[in-house]
């Protein structure tokens, strides 16, 4: 699983392996599942709020499906109930019972869910997820590099372009510092609390926050390489 996957998803994972680790059995899974959830694509660009409840319905058990769920994702029309299927599996079912979508637990608070001819959904707590969009909203905008002195070498700009699978169009500035104008990243996303820029050959940068509210290049160095938001 790549980060984005939770939309892409870096800082719900984060936030969601926060709580504790669910007990893989059925009984237990039916009660952690019940309460809102966001189902969505995998990098967020379409979602919708479901509320599993603990109503015996049909063949499972009962849901509500925000009405602008069947234009966002029209297969969720066909949604009726969830159950959960053997012990780990939470399905999303139709009025026979037959799985719409199947999803199992990748992370804690996080399940993965595929549908063939269309690609993978997520399927997380939705305040989780909530926190993961204020997040990625924070980082949108211009950054500066700087060195471990505060010298300024590099301006960039991050944005919410999506630009493949997870990941969103990064722009750098003109003048920057040769080795960074060299590595000229395209993309970035979120991943695990990292921020990661990607050139167009492939390679990474990873920065973490520290406790200066600045990001810092990892792994860290003598003389280090320094996020700071504009």
């Amino acid at each position: 699983m790549t980060a984005l996957r939770v939309a892409a998803l870096a800082i719900a994972a984060c936030i969601a392996a926060m709580s504790p680790a669910r007990a893989q059995d059925a009984t237990t899974l039916k009660k952690d599942m019940v309460g809102q959830w966001e189902l969505s694509t995998t990098e967020r660009s379409k979602t919708c709020v479901v509320t599993l409840k603990g109503d015996a319905a049909g063949h499972g058990f009962k849901l509500e499906l925000e009405p602008a769920c069947r234009t966002a994702l029209p297969f969720t029309k066909d949604i009726v109930a969830w159950s959960v299927k053997g012990l780990d599996i939470v399905r999303l079912q139709d009025a026979t019972g037959e799985a719409v979508i199947d999803f199992t637990e990748v992370e804690a608070g996080i399940f993965e869910g595929l549908r063939q001819g269309e690609g993978v959904y997520i399927l997380q707590d939705l305040a989780a997820a909530r926190s993961m969009a204020k997040s990625m909203d924070q980082m949108i905008g211009d950054w500066a590099m700087v060195r471990g002195n505060g010298q300024p070498v590099c301006g960039l700009t991050l944005t919410n372009t999506e630009a493949g699978p997870d990941n969103f169009q990064v722009f750098l500035k003109p003048k920057c510092d040769p080795a960074i104008a060299q590595f000229n990243p395209t993309q970035w996303r979120l991943e695990r609390g990292q921020i990661i820029l990607m050139s167009k050959a492939g390679e990474t940068w990873q920065f973490e926050a520290d406790d200066n509210a600045q990001w810092r290049r990892v792994p860290d160095t003598a003389d280090p390489l320094i996020m700071l938001r504009q």
